[in-house]
Order: C-alpha cells, then sequence, then structure tokens
C-alpha cells in the first residue's frame, strides 16, 4: 500500500493525490502530527528532513517534495500518462507547474495569513487582500495564454499541465477571487469539475476542519506557526506586509524550513 503524508489543504499534496486517482492508484493518506506548531517528528521528519507535506511511501521508496513525487509516479505506473508527448511539450507543462508551486501558491497563502490566521487586520489587511486580488487577475491573464485553443493544459487530454494547476485556481475561487464568468480559464476550471479524481481532493480540502473558531489565538500564543518557504516571504514583504513579517519573528510564531540534522 502507497502511503501519502499529506494535509487537504496543501496545493501540493492536493496535485499528487489527483495525479494517484487519476492512475487509479490506491493510497493510504496520513496527516502528520505536530505539523502547524513547527514540531513534526518521528517517521515523517524521517522521511523529509524538510518536514513538509507531500511525502510518498511505496515500499523503500520515500520520496519528497511534490514535483519530483510526479515524476516518481509517472515512472512508477506509467500507464495512463500524465505527461504529453514531446520534449517541448513537456517543458511546457513542467514550467506551468513550477510557476503556480514558486509564484501562485503564495497569493492563496498569504490571503489564508489574513483570512484565518489574523496577522494583519484593518488597512494593512485591505491593502494586502487588494493587492492579491490584482495580482491573482495577472497570473489569470498569464493562464489563458498557456491555455491558447487548447482544451486543458495538458493539450487534448487532462494531464499534468492540468492537475498542477487546478489546486490553485480552485483555491483562489473559494477565497472570492475566480476566474471571470464565460472566460476559457472559468470554462476550464469547470471541466476539470467533472473529473471524479478533482472533485474528491477539492471535497477534502472544503471538508477540512481548520478548527477556524481558535486558530488565530494558537498563532498568538506561539502554538501554531505558519512556515514562511522563499516565495511566500517573497509575496508578503513585496505585497506590503513586511509589519506581519518581522511581528511574527518577535512573537516566534512563523517558521522556517528546519536545519538538516
Amino acid at each position: 500500500m502507497v502511503t501519502l503524508y499529506e494535509h487537504p489543504l496543501s496545493p501540493y499534496a492536493q496535485k499528487v493525490k489527483i495525479a494517484l486517482r487519476e492512475k487509479g492508484i490506491g493510497f493510504e493518506a496520513a496527516l502528520p502530527g505536530g505539523l502547524g506548531a513547527g514540531a513534526a517528528a518521528g517517521a515523517f521528519a524521517e522521511a523529509n528532513p524538510r518536514a513538509e507535506v507531500p511525502v510518498l511511501i511505496d515500499d523503500e521508496a520515500t520520496i519528497f517534495d511534490s514535483t519530483i513525487i510526479l515524476e516518481y509516479i509517472e515512472d512508477r505506473w506509467p500507464s495512463p500518462p500524465l505527461l504529453p508527448a514531446g520534449a517541448a511539450e513537456r517543458a511546457r507543462v513542467r514550467m506551468i507547474e513550477d510557476v503556480m508551486d514558486t509564484h501562485f501558491e503564495a497569493i492563496n497563502w498569504g490571503l489564508a495569513e489574513i483570512s484565518w490566521f489574523q496577522r494583519a487586520t484593518g488597512a494593512l489587511a485591505a491593502t494586502l487582500q487588494a493587492r492579491a486580488a490584482k495580482q491573482t487577475k495577472g497570473f489569470f491573464a498569464w493562464l489563458e495564454r498557456q491555455l491558447g485553443e487548447r482544451r486543458w493544459f495538458n493539450g487534448t487530454s487532462f494531464g499534468w499541465g492540468d492537475l498542477c494547476v487546478v489546486p490553485f485556481v480552485a483555491a483562489s475561487a473559494s477565497v472570492g477571487n475566480p476566474p471571470a464568468s464565460r472566460s476559457k480559464l472559468s470554462a476550464w476550471l469547470g471541466r476539470t469539475q467533472e473529473r471524479a479524481s478533482v472533485t474528491l481532493t477539492v471535497a477534502e480540502a472544503r471538508d477540512f476542519d481548520i478548527g477556524a473558531s481558535n486558530v488565530s489565538d494558537l498563532v498568538a500564543q506561539g502554538l501554531f506557526k505558519r512556515e514562511y518557504r522563499d516565495h511566500r516571504l517573497e509575496w508578503m514583504i513585496k505585497s506590503g506586509g513586511l509589519e506581519v513579517v518581522l511581528k511574527g519573528l518577535a512573537a516566534d510564531n512563523i517558521r522556517f524550513a528546519p536545519d538538516f540534522q
């Protein structure tokens, strides 16, 4: 049995779950303990010294990093293929994935910092939210160009190029920044919802209990520490939230990747 250490709200874990489901690979999902407090330990931390989800364990193979996991899945279970044919097309969808992972993700992450974790309120929150909405529209315009006249980002069929986009666009829609109605991107998003792999994965995220009633208190007490990875830190600072970072450092309620042991 394949084990996947994941978190339902992680877009990185979501794209791996969609890939496994598209290929019909059964897996056991496991939520690591201590992840939000920056205190992950045990088998999960041993599998991934960065203490980040997802981590896939398949017999003796232990793989971390969502992109590397997708590569492993494609090599391990090549049928049905998720990558398009041809070097140029494969490079195209991998570039889309990289943009979503290392640029777009930070926007929705930053909005969660405001709405769920109350890192900013009042005028600062409004500024960050407005900039996030503007940035999202810019990425949507870029994605529309990447989609072009294709039915799927992957080409003629749903695949890698789509599963690496849908978690992020679906999350944007859920926080009030959906693609424009009747746009190509909106139509594409609607088509993805017809796939069982996507609807199940999105439903798991929607139904996950985040304990929103007290999570901001846990942050204030230093009991819940969100990871400020490189692109997230960049987004917060460039969007006007340097104050958020400095307060988080002073209160010791933000974290970075742990040192390797």
